[in-house]
């Protein structure tokens, strides 16, 4: 059978430091697990092990069949201390990068997933009038250290899920003024005026960042161009796949320009717009609705074309080829998620053939880790972690993920 995935096509699983490695105490995200009041509903803690198990996990990677792995490089272990470069960290993350490629896996870089350093959030975070500068430099360390084995880097992850949060109403008004509560308690805590992460912005300081997030990604990928100039590089965002039935456009195109459409212009000068995926938003009449059918644990109706739609969309506008950094499903019922993928990669590969361009489909997650403020309640991933002993155990998912890649690659040879 010929799939409709190009030959060339990078197909892996997606990770991130804070996560799953465990121990990132020098972070604004740890610092905040650690704040009282705290809208994080547990600490981070060990995470899975990530940082010390990673020669197995990548051995995982590669044996599911897949050619490459998404992860990030936090910032927080680099430059713990401002000025302070972590001869060790760099180290760590050449080896899990030359760990990649030993094992026929393609490095795709994330240089921010949401956690920073804590003096960079304390010092007033991408607000602060040298953030950009901060971030570019931290960029060329990372570029000089091992820039030419990188296969793709994202800048951002996800700069407007605070803003896709609040369109769609995911956090009650209660959580938002925990959130500003536990800001203002961090702020005082680290002794100055204000203290901000990525993942956990106040409301009223949406447009602000989105501002601010720009110039960074800007700003980090000349200092990346400017090492090595052929390196696809690009910004992953957070995007539902908005659908309108009969007189729900004005409701869906509000949404779609509200929270994607910035993005997707700033992707225009872009190698690719990284595309997260995770549902799909129908809009009527009177606004968003939620349709009958079987759902997953996020809540939503369980549709695999979802990821599709969001492709076609994101293309459409950004001009730029699509690289699938995050898709997957929330469920404690794995049997869902083993149904829904080759499902979804099925519609992507109509999607491919209908003339859209795709690089790459990373799965997110490789296993079951630490969910931002909701903890490690929410599973996502294709092996499950025990909790004491950090043993990780294939689910049926990973199976079915890597039978679905099998076929569609000898497809594509």
């Amino acid at each position: 059978m010929t799939s409709q995935f190009p030959a060339d096509f990078l197909w892996g699983v997606a990770q991130a430091g804070h996560q799953n490695e465990g121990d990132n105490i020098h972070s604004d995200i740890w610092f905040l697990e650690n704040t009282v009041p705290s809208l994080f509903q547990e600490r981070s803690g060990p995470g899975c092990r990530g940082y010390e198990r990673w020669p197995d996990d990548l051995d995982i990677v590669a044996g599911l069949g897949l050619n490459a792995l998404r992860f990030s490089l936090e910032w927080a272990r680099i430059e713990p201390v401002r000025g302070q470069v972590s001869v060790d960290a760099l180290d760590h993350y050449e080896r899990v990068v030359d760990g990649c490629l030993q094992r026929g896996l393609a490095p795709i870089v994330t240089l921010n997933h949401f956690a920073a350093p804590s003096w960079f959030s304390a010092a007033g975070s991408w607000l602060a009038d040298d953030a950009a500068t901060l971030f570019a430099e931290q960029s060329d360390r990372v570029m000089e250290r091992f820039g030419d084995r990188i296969a793709a880097i994202v800048t951002l992850n996800e700069p407007n899920l605070e803003q896709l949060l609040q369109a769609g109403g995911k956090l009650p008004p209660q959580a938002e003024q925990l959130k500003v509560d536990m800001l203002a308690a961090a702020a005082r805590a680290a002794g100055t005026e204000r203290y901000f992460a990525s993942n956990v912005l106040p409301a009223d300081a949406q447009q602000e960042f989105q501002e601010a997030f720009t110039v960074a990604h800007r700003a980090a990928k000349a200092a990346v161009k400017a090492r090595r100039a052929d390196v696809p590089v690009g910004v992953s965002i957070a995007i539902s796949d908005e659908v309108a039935v009969a007189g729900g456009e004005k409701s869906r195109d509000a949404r779609r320009a509200a929270v994607y459409d910035h993005w997707l212009r700033v992707a225009r000068d872009d190698d690719f717009i990284g595309v997260q995926n995770y549902e799909r938003t129908l809009h009527g009449p009177d606004g968003e609705f939620l349709p009958e059918g079987p759902r997953n644990d996020m809540g939503s109706v369980i549709a695999p074309g979802s990821l599709a739609g969001a492709v076609r969309y994101a293309h459409e506008v950004s001009g730029v080829p699509v690289f699938v950094t995050e898709h997957g499903m929330q469920t404690d019922d794995d049997t869902k998620r083993a149904a829904f993928i080759p499902a979804a990669l099925d519609l992507l590969a109509e999607e491919i053939a209908a003339g859209t361009p795709v690089l790459g489909y990373t799965h997110w997650t490789l296993m079951d880790n630490f969910e931002w403020i909701f903890g490690y309640g929410p599973k996502l991933g294709l092996l499950s972690v025990d909790r004491e002993t950090f043993e990780r155990t294939p689910k049926p998912s990973a199976a079915v993920y890597a039978a679905a890649v099998a076929g569609h690659r000898a497809g594509a040879a």
